[in-house]
């Protein structure tokens, strides 16, 4: 398969086959708390996307040309955390500056995107797949936030649809949403096995 072939491949499986909400069961909690509007839904797939990528390819970066040539791959943790949390802070200057609104909407999840395991998880990964070029860092880090914005959006819509259903009282709030959680997972575990 052609290097072009590869990248598409790797991208659609980090969106879709292989999307870390769904099979890895990582970002879980903005997942579940910022998904009962499909605005703040959206922005905050938006945020984490952007902050994906940035740490994606600043974390390949560093770890490519500086902590494995000098052999200090055990100060990775440390580091990625570093680069997260400093792409979080933009994002949240950003957002504050410019759309106040849904800076307001997002509370406390906005800077608990620097906790979201999506965004270590796939630096960490990263590493695990090997990747070997930039540009490929670049096209999975941007597919991960991509992946992570398609769940938060779907799971939005389903949820903002079940507030027209007739729910039983028994199933409404925290045990439906987990139930469609559930049944999303199933779904998208579907996939499962089509590119690897």
């Amino acid at each position: 398969m052609d290097r072009l072939g590869t990248l598409v491949m790797g991208f659609l499986s980090v969106v879709v086959v292989n999307n870390f909400v769904f099979t890895k069961f990582l970002g879980i909690c903005p997942y579940l708390g910022v998904s009962g509007r499909l605005d703040t839904a959206l922005g905050m797939g938006l945020a984490v996307t952007f902050v994906t990528t940035i740490s994606g390819i600043m974390t390949w970066s560093l770890d490519a040309y500086l902590l494995t040539p000098l052999g200090l791959q055990v100060t990775r943790y440390i580091c990625y955390i570093i680069v997260i949390a400093a792409a979080v802070q933009l994002v949240e200057m950003y957002v504050r500056r410019f759309f106040p609104a849904l800076y307001e909407l997002f509370g406390i999840f906005l800077p608990l995107i620097s906790t979201n395991c999506v965004i270590l998880g796939l630096c960490l990964w990263l590493d695990v797949w090997e990747t070997d070029n930039l540009l490929e860092a670049a096209v999975l880090s941007f597919g991960t936030g991509l992946g992570f914005a398609l769940a938060i959006c779907i799971m939005a819509g389903i949820r903002q649809q079940l507030l027209l259903a007739d729910v039983p009282r028994s199933l409404r709030g925290a045990p439906i949403t987990l139930i469609t959680a559930g049944l999303l997972a199933l779904a998208f575990m579907g996939f499962g096995g089509m590119i690897r």
